[in-house]
């Protein structure tokens, strides 16, 4: 019998087996039409928002309130589409009130090469939840 009294061998993870956890899109502050505390949970979002960010009906979500710091995660539904709905439901209610001003983003995970190269889906929106503009990079961000 062999023993081994040495540091144990560890296999090295090479950059080109490395997972990053990306930022995949984000609706930068939208405005809450809705909190439903007795809703089923989760957040609608107008489908055509959701489309166009490239979020899925059922997938993980992001919130962040831009006026008290709540940050939260739900999964998202399909509101009607073009009718502006952001609504957050259930216990997370309590965490965003009408009006509120939130960010709400979705993350995926790429290997270390795509990375380099991956783009997020931006959608930036007015007061109403309309669409003002698009965007795949954040600005660089002065001293």
């Amino acid at each position: 019998m062999h023993v081994f009294l040495g540091r144990p061998q560890s296999k090295t993870i090479g950059v080109k087996d490395m997972q990053l956890t990306m930022l995949k899109c984000k609706l930068h502050r939208a405005r809450v039409t809705h909190a439903e505390l007795d809703y089923e949970g989760s957040c609608a979002i107008d489908g055509r928002l959701l489309d166009l960010a490239g979020i899925h009906e059922y997938e993980q979500i992001q919130i962040y309130n831009v006026g008290n710091g709540e940050r939260f995660t739900t999964y998202a539904i399909r509101a009607e589409n073009g009718s502006g709905v952001i609504s957050v439901n259930g216990a997370a209610a309590h965490k965003a009130r009408v009006g509120d001003r939130v960010i709400i983003c979705s993350y995926c995970d790429v290997d270390a090469r795509e990375a380099r190269v991956h783009k997020p889906k931006l959608v930036y929106l007015d007061e109403a939840n309309r669409v003002t503009r698009t965007a795949n990079t954040i600005p660089v961000q002065a001293a």
